[in-house]
């Protein structure tokens, strides 16, 4: 496991750092003589107690975003999110870190580290389903991907973040706060009113509200300055199977009519157009006191 992800972690037993493992091994052990199995695939699930009471997405609903995003329609969308965490890093010293919040299958951190070039960045992927660190851990085998709950404090020290990526994934911005560098950065990237608003009814997913960016601020707003966003909206060609993809991938996926689903998709021409829309939100956090 690569080692300065590793220095960041903190055990969510006892708060304390993870001793370096020897090469190959199989588990993961604290200061505090806590132990976690690393799984075969190579995430390590820190998930303790309770667990959570969060429904995680499922194998199926992970391969379907697996396929729309390999299939190229957000590299846009990529493309923008690497340049501007590459800007956000030019003037980090020393051994940068990013965490991405919510890393799903790791597609959208594999694109930024890749554009990193020739510079080495730490990376922590979070995400709560074991399905998507599956494939997360075979994209990025460089990185530290962690099964974690993003409501519950985040088992990282405090200060060790230089960028916290959140891409359409919850928000905990008391904690994103604390874990981030004074001078980090929170990188935020949600959907736009009317985003795939052509496959919306086909695809089950619920309208974008007006006012978001407004919410979104207010809703950092007692942990964050706002230091600027950008909108981006890129022309999408799609095929039936695609809508399906978007169908299964995000929230609706996890109560999916799938007969309903396949009579919408029958109904399609061979190519359906849609605009795709996004906001990629930056924020500073605030002094602490």
């Amino acid at each position: 496991m690569e080692t300065p992800a590793l220095n960041a972690l903190l055990c969510p037993h006892c708060g304390l750092e993870f001793t370096a493992p020897q090469p190959d091994a199989h588990s993961l052990a604290c200061a505090g003589a806590h132990t976690f199995d690393v799984a075969r695939q190579g995430y390590l699930n820190l998930l303790t107690g309770h667990g959570t009471k969060f429904v995680p997405d499922t194998a199926a609903m992970v391969a379907a975003r697996d396929a729309f995003l390999e299939a190229g329609h957000y590299q846009p969308l990529a493309d923008a999110l690497a340049d501007r965490v590459g800007s956000l890093l030019a003037a980090a010293e020393g051994n940068a870190l990013i965490v991405d919040a919510g890393t799903g299958t790791g597609w959208y951190l594999q694109q930024v580290l890749a554009a990193l070039g020739g510079r080495t960045v730490a990376a922590v992927g979070l995400d709560i389903s074991k399905f998507a660190l599956r494939r997360a851990a075979r994209r990025n085998p460089q990185a530290l991907n962690v099964v974690w709950d993003l409501w519950r404090e985040l088992p990282l020290g405090a200060g060790t973040a230089d960028v916290v990526l959140v891409v359409f994934a919850p928000r905990n911005a008391a904690e994103f706060a604390r874990i981030l560098k004074p001078g980090g950065s929170l990188v935020i990237v949600t959907p736009l009113p009317g985003h795939l608003a052509e496959i919306a009814q086909e695809a089950g997913m619920l309208g974008i509200q007006d006012g978001k960016e407004e919410a979104l601020a207010a809703s950092l707003a007692g942990d964050f300055t706002a230091e600027g966003s950008a909108e981006l909206h890129v022309p999408l060609e799609l095929g039936a199977a695609d809508v399906g993809n978007v169908a299964l991938m995000g929230p609706a996926g996890h109560h999916l009519d799938e007969v309903a689903l396949g009579e919408r998709l029958a109904a399609l021409p061979a190519t359906t157009r849609a605009t795709a829309a996004f906001r990629i939100s930056v924020f500073r956090p605030l002094p602490r006191p």
